[in-house]
């Protein structure tokens, strides 16, 4: 298998070779003595005097360059014979351009006159040998101070994958650490945001299958104990209806869960659904009209969760209102204790009666972008303006 970390070691390293090898052909090539003899003429020309001045003459303007370039020079007459020295001892050239030797690089250049200049740097200077030398230490140094850096980062990502694997397997408590501020980080923080809400999904499944499971239980055995005693058919057809309430419940629920999108989005006036549902219950729905995009179907069912959760546990008067895309309900109980009203909320909570009545109500209206609350002994249900 191929590892990440040592393909991001390599490709630093053949970078960093990459580099060396550019600067180096570059040194190399600034070294031709094209690139050195057309300066070193201009100096000639304007500093240096005619072939015919005296040689004192022609050292002391000797002496100006040097001083001033802090190189080695010598000047040579066209037969070779030296005119005048700064600096190391220089040899006659031999030709013009640059020339390698034991005493270290030199260029050589050919004045108008026929004299010859020839320029070599200090012995404190290095040439392009060392230069390369150097480039090749650099390039090891930097090899092996990125290779922890590199490790580190893989490492991070190396943790990731075995928080992924872990919670493949199972294990939905799996998180990672989430190390710096930068996109390995920003994925860890990722990934535990989705374990956790992986987490709370299956907890709440299995809640919801432990809670339903023991519901079910209950109708079941009042119609085999109805069968048995042959009681009358009516109460067997309630309790049927009970029962395939319940199924009912627990299939929307989970199809809410499961749902990443309502199956249809249309204008639903929320007064008129309101004063329809009212209308079964006895109820006069009042307030002004709000329109708002969702599915009329679910609208429909949050809205008759409510009544019917005050029809059972609450006291009468019940009323319904519609206002600004918010639906109220309201009973004459004595109503949820601030403690409790967001426990009501959860599956088969005991407060308020058994069942996912209330639990669908919040399902439908953050399915819709909204929310539902309570207060005290009123059911709130807020909706996004279409």
């Amino acid at each position: 298998m191929r590892r990440l970390y040592l393909r991001i070691y390599f490709a630093v390293l053949a970078s960093l070779a990459a580099f060396a090898l550019a600067a180096g052909f570059l040194w190399h090539s600034l070294g031709d003595t094209r690139g050195f003899e057309q300066p070193w003429a201009i100096i000639a020309r304007n500093v240096l005097p005619t072939a015919a001045a005296p040689a004192g003459e022609q050292q002391a303007a000797l002496e100006r360059v040097a001083r001033d370039l802090r190189l080695d020079i010598a000047l040579f007459s066209a037969d070779g014979a030296r005119l005048a020295a700064v600096g190391g001892m220089l040899g006659a050239p031999e030709r013009a351009g640059w020339q390698g030797g034991p005493s270290g690089p030199r260029w050589a250049s050919q004045l108008s006159d026929g004299r010859w200049l020839v320029v070599r740097a200090p012995h404190g200077r290095r040439g392009p040998a060392f230069g390369l030398f150097a480039l090749a230490l650099i390039l090891l140094a930097v090899g092996v101070g990125a290779y922890p850096v590199v490790r580190r980062l893989t490492k991070r990502l190396e943790r990731l994958q075995r928080g992924v694997e872990a919670l493949g397997a199972g294990e939905l408590s799996a998180r990672v650490k989430v190390e710096g501020k930068d996109e390995v980080a920003r994925l860890a923080e990722s990934f535990n945001r989705a374990a956790g809400r992986i987490e709370e999904l299956v907890g709440a499944h299995k809640s919801l299958l432990a809670n339903a499971s023991h519901e079910l239980r209950t109708p079941l055995a009042r119609i085999r104990m109805a069968l048995e005693l042959g009681k009358d058919r009516r109460e067997i057809e309630r309790d049927i209806a009970e029962l395939d309430g319940l199924i009912d419940e627990i299939l929307l629920a989970s199809r809410l869960d499961a749902a990443r999108s309502l199956d249809t989005v249309e204008e639903v006036d929320l007064l008129a659904l309101a004063a329809e549902e009212a209308a079964r219950y006895d109820v006069e729905a009042h307030g002004e009209p709000a329109v708002v995009r969702g599915d009329a179907r679910l609208l429909r069912r949050a809205i008759r969760n409510l009544l019917e959760n005050a029809r059972r546990h609450g006291a009468p008067p019940i009323e319904i209102s519609v206002r600004k895309n918010e639906i109220r309900v309201c009973d004459g109980g004595a109503g949820v204790p601030p403690s409790e009203r967001e426990r009501i909320f959860e599956p088969f909570n005991s407060r308020r009666g058994t069942g996912l009545g209330l639990a669908l109500v919040r399902q439908i209206a953050r399915r819709h972008g909204g929310d539902a609350r309570c207060e005290g002994n009123c059911f709130v249900i807020r909706l996004p303006a279409s």
